[in-house]
Formats: structure tokens, C-alpha cells, sequence
């Protein structure tokens, strides 16, 4: 049977994709965030996944107001790399395990969660950034990928708590598939930041660490913050960090904590970084 071998958490701040794309990553300003990755390239070499679950945010590069589902799951062979405004980026395209994809959407789906199925869908930066982070600069990426796309962007977005349970039922669901893949779940973006408005360029540290503490040691606890307090305690971007709450619930019970990393700042934005395996 399918298997969850780990978890992963990253932001994906597409500047960060910029300084790979522009070969920046040694620069004064982007070699302290490319350092706290070095870990991560290596143990992933050595705990190589058949199949990523990334789940991300579109950013009206898919999906716009016209139509913004709250889950969407990626169920083709392969995924376009999209067009922000500035060309694709320069990275390979994105193949999925269609297999294992429809199994999940059945499987959540009877489980009562109501999810938009994409036969067709072009990824942005918040997939590539971070399989560029942990994978580096490839002329293919190592592995199948099953995009899921969250609404972080319009209210109302799902509460954390629906989506740690969601990362339970994700759990159930790869377990029952009968062929034996070594699955990694990842939730992507954050940490804290503001893009717009007087609060521009806020980062609250301490509401970070104390996130990253209770994924790791209480994900129930962090699982019931509402969306006035990620909206208060982390910018009006902050709530992305629901998304690492899929991968959490998608652990189990309990975790070790393997790599940790924060930085402040990266165009804006803080940083932020964890692999867990089964305790």
C-alpha cells in the first residue's frame, strides 16, 4: 500500500524563484535563505518520493474571481508551468500521477469533502518555488506531483481546522491505494507578511516560531486559530499557513522534527521551513 513517509513546509515567495531563475542565490541578500535549504536538497536525495502532495495557492494565475474553488485537485498527467505576467518560469513541467490522484478525489470526496477535480491545470510559483527550493535546478523533476490548490485569496477561505482535518482524511485516502508509493505531503506558503496597505512589509516572528512549535508538538491547538488572528497576528497573507495544516493532519498523531529553518527578510516576507517524519 501507499504510504505518508513525511511532511514538508515552506513558503513559496516568488522572488525566491526570481534569484534561482537570475542566478542570485549567492548574492549577500539571498545566500542566508538558499543556506537554510542545503539540509533539505541532501535529505531528499536520500528519502526520494514517488509522488509530492503539494498543496499551494493559485494566484489568479489558474483560477480568478470568476471562479475560485475553495480545494481543487490536479488529476492530469502533466501540468503547464504558468504565465505570471512575465514568460514561465524557466523550470521543467510538472508530471502527475493521475492514478493516484482520482483515488484521493474519490476517497475525500465520499469522505464529505467537496473538491474541485482539474484535468487541466497550469501551476505557478507556489508549486515550482518550492521544488526548486528542494530539488534545485533540473532538466526534469524526480518525481510525480499531484498539485492542490487551497483558496487563501478570497474570503471565505476554509478554517485551519478543516483543513487539518482534511489532511486526515488525505491520509486515509493514500494509505488505502493498493500499489506501493512512498508519498510526501507538503503545505506551502507563508510565513507572516503583508503586501499591501499601512501594514506593508509586517512580520510578526514570534507569532511564527509559536506556529512552527505547535505544528510540530499541537498541531489541535494551532488548528482552531481563526481568521481575524492569522489576519491580526501574521498579515493579511499570513492565513496561507492553514495550508501546512493539510500536511500536519496528514501525519498522524505524532512527529520528530528532522530540519528547521526561519529568515527575515526575503523580498518582504519571513521565511519558513520544516521536515517531519513519523515519530
Amino acid at each position: 500500500m501507499a504510504r505518508v513517509s513525511a511532511g514538508v513546509t515552506t513558503s513559496h515567495v516568488p522572488a525566491i524563484g526570481a534569484a534561482i531563475d537570475k542566478g542570485l542565490t549567492e548574492s549577500d541578500y539571498w545566500k542566508p535563505v538558499f543556506e537554510g535549504y542545503e539540509f533539505s536538497k541532501q535529505w531528499i536525495k536520500q528519502q526520494r518520493p514517488d509522488v509530492v502532495f503539494l498543496v499551494y495557492n493559485d494566484h489568479a494565475s489558474n483560477f480568478s474571481l470568476e471562479c475560485l474553488p475553495t480545494f481543487a485537485i490536479g488529476c492530469a498527467d502533466h501540468f503547464a508551468v504558468a504565465d505570471e505576467g512575465f514568460g514561465p518560469r524557466p523550470v521543467p513541467p510538472v508530471l502527475g500521477h493521475p492514478d493516484l490522484a482520482c483515488h484521493i478525489a474519490e476517497s475525500l470526496i465520499l469522505d464529505d469533502f467537496d473538491l474541485t477535480i482539474m484535468n487541466k491545470l497550469d501551476v505557478d510559483h507556489g508549486l515550482t518555488v518550492p521544488m526548486s527550493l528542494l530539488f534545485g535546478r533540473l532538466d526534469a523533476w524526480p518525481v510525480k506531483v499531484i498539485p492542490f490548490a487551497v483558496n487563501v485569496v478570497e474570503y471565505p477561505q476554509p478554517s485551519g481546522k478543516r483543513c487539518f482535518r482534511l489532511g486526515q482524511a488525505l491520509r486515509r485516502a493514500i494509505e488505502s491505494f493498493p500499489e506501493e508509493l512512498n508519498v510526501q505531503v507538503w503545505g506551502t506558503g507563508g510565513m507572516s507578511h503583508q503586501l499591501q496597505g499601512p501594514r506593508a512589509g509586517f512580520i510578526n516572528s514570534a507569532f511564527d516560531h509559536a506556529f512552527l512549535d505547535g505544528l510540530v508538538k499541537d498541531p489541535d491547538a494551532i488548528a482552531e486559530i481563526r481568521h481575524l488572528e492569522y489576519l491580526r497576528e501574521s498579515g493579511s497573507e499570513g492565513i496561507e499557513m492553514i495550508m501546512w495544516l493539510v500536511m500536519r493532519g496528514a501525519m498522524g498523531e505524532d512527529v520528530r522534527e528532522v530540519h528547521r529553518f526561519y529568515h527575515v527578510p526575503a523580498s518582504n516576507s519571513a521565511v519558513g521551513h520544516l521536515i517531519v517524519e513519523p515519530a
